[in-house]
């Protein structure tokens, strides 16, 4: 019988390598037009988990995404990554998992200024419940709306700073990919469920943010609490082996371990569902 796949889905290589820290007994498998696929077992769970790569921006992710659901047909697809605050309550080193995630660039430019037409997908109600049963005693962990544009908001100053604020005033923290890969699940009638680990407050102190290695611990807080909401979520299908099959792959590759101490983001050491690690490498600015 054919294992249930989740597909898993980063923009960054850091998250990428946060999430593959979970996985074991993990093989390649190759799209015939390229793309790559991590596959590999959660223990204790009975999800095969197909971890992919996108790389930046809402159109990419759309794009692959498509790809990947047609390709691996995943049961559920998870959107896994850093993002910004835009909440003061909201702390770096906090998870926000997204019950909808708005598309924020759509609008028209007038001569009395820019008028929105924002678009929104709801997260599936089948994941956004796995996630509050896992995370639901966490205070780190908030189930809120995510705005998802295509630059990276480093000022809380800027015109896109306000037009969040006047227009998407729910919004918990804003990322460049979650519209793409909502839209594309969405179109193929799957089930989608972003969630971002904060790895800065979206303003001018972001690049300090970053030097200081918050965004690979964000993106472990992040898979973290992906991990968590796949041993709460139960298959409702056998999930097929895809056009391709996973089995199409180039070999078995070894997980890859990063030790190192946990981190304390408020002077205490974080002890609930998910928990940051050291990650060596600091991967690419975002």
């Amino acid at each position: 019988m054919t294992q249930p796949t989740a597909a898993v889905l980063t923009a960054l290589s850091l998250e990428f390598t946060a999430v593959r820290e979970h996985l074991t007994d993990i093989r390649r498998v190759r799209h015939p037009r390229g793309t790559a696929a991590s596959v590999g077992r959660l223990p204790g769970t009975p999800w095969e988990v197909a971890l992919v790569e996108l790389g930046e921006g809402n159109l990419t992710a759309a794009a692959l995404t498509e790809r990947v659901v047609s390709w691996l047909d995943p049961e559920a697809v998870l959107f896994v990554g850093v993002a910004g605050a835009l909440k003061s309550d909201i702390e770096v080193g906090d998870v926000v998992v997204a019950t909808k995630v708005y598309g924020i660039h759509g609008g028209k430019e007038t001569p009395d200024g820019f008028l929105v037409r924002p678009e929104a997908w709801r997260a599936s109600h089948r994941l956004e419940q796995a996630a509050r049963e896992a995370l639901r005693d966490d205070p780190r962990a908030h189930l809120k709306p995510i705005a998802a544009g295509d630059v990276v908001l480093a000022s809380a100053r800027s015109a896109l700073a306000a037009q969040l604020k006047a227009h998407y005033g729910d919004a918990a923290a804003v990322e460049m990919e979650g519209a793409g890969v909502a839209s594309a699940v969405h179109l193929a009638g799957g089930d989608a469920l972003v969630i971002r680990g904060i790895s800065d407050r979206a303003d001018e102190g972001k690049s300090h943010a970053d030097e200081g290695g918050s965004q690979p611990r964000a993106a472990a807080n992040a898979a973290g609490a992906a991990v968590a909401v796949l041993r709460e979520l139960r298959p409702s299908r056998t999930a097929a082996a895809g056009r391709d099959g996973p089995d199409a792959g180039e070999g078995a590759r070894p997980t890859a371990t990063y030790g190192g101490d946990h981190l304390d983001f408020r002077g205490s050491t974080f002890n609930g569902p998910f928990v940051a690690k050291r990650v060596e490498r600091p991967g690419g600015e975002r």
